[in-house]
């Protein structure tokens, strides 16, 4: 069984991103650099036929898409809305980094609930729940060759790299996801993979899906199964 293949963009940078500040759930719009960053990102993704765009409800995520895909109509999906940072959105980083959550977040955050905010287990699980609904939605609609691409952010898809990997939670703040960058996954009956991560320049035609032999050759290899060796690539 074949599946679809997800596409993580993480929205470009922003005003807060610029001045160390965490943004949270705040309307704050992608600065001059950010926009030249979502306009290089759409030139790569141009040569994909993506099949379905989704994003955060947050205008950073939509800005990102109508530079990257503009000929798009994402669909807006809330489970993909950045941390729930509750008293902590707005504050500079490094006022937060003196706050005793700070070492939490960082080596526990299994166990981190922001104050008037949302857990960050409960912001994994939502967020992975959204993507795996999205993919199983994607491949029944469109076929398991299917490209389908979600704009969210940066810790949104930490938690969601770090499920497909198999890692607990405490381990997602070893994942970077800079600003515009690609993450791709194929998930599958049995278990995940991961493509690729925090792709800031790499070329992506060949996560084109190659055409399909008339008959297919005879295998016992299913595409939950790992290439022995490595195998040849996408090239």
């Amino acid at each position: 069984m074949r599946v679809a293949t997800l596409l993580l963009l993480r929205h470009g940078r922003t005003t807060a991103n610029a001045d160390g500040g965490l943004a949270g759930r705040q309307p704050v719009e992608l600065d001059e650099t950010g926009r030249a960053q979502a306009v290089a990102v759409g030139a790569r993704l141009r040569a994909l036929p993506l099949a379905e765009v989704v994003s955060s409800p947050l205008i950073r995520c939509r800005q990102t898409l109508e530079l990257a895909v503009p000929d798009s109509a994402p669909s807006v999906e809330d489970g993909l809305i950045e941390c729930g940072y509750g008293e902590w959105e707005g504050q500079p980083l490094k006022k937060l980094a003196k706050d005793p959550l700070w070492p939490v977040v960082q080596v526990h955050p299994s166990a981190a609930v922001f104050p008037g905010g949302e857990a960050m287990a409960a912001m994994s699980a939502r967020a992975v729940g959204a993507v795996r609904h999205w993919d199983r939605s994607v491949t029944a609609t469109h076929g398991a060759d299917a490209l389908w691409l979600a704009c969210t952010h940066g810790d949104i898809i930490k938690a969601i790299v770090a499920d497909a990997l198999g890692l607990h939670l405490d381990q997602f703040q070893r994942i970077v996801a800079d600003p515009a960058s690609v993450t791709v996954i194929r998930y599958t009956p049995t278990r995940p993979f991961l493509m690729r991560l925090n792709d800031t320049g790499g070329d992506l035609a060949g996560l084109v899906p190659p055409k399909r032999r008339r008959r297919p050759r005879k295998t016992a290899a299913t595409s939950s199964d790992a290439v022995v060796g490595g195998g040849a690539g996408t090239t």
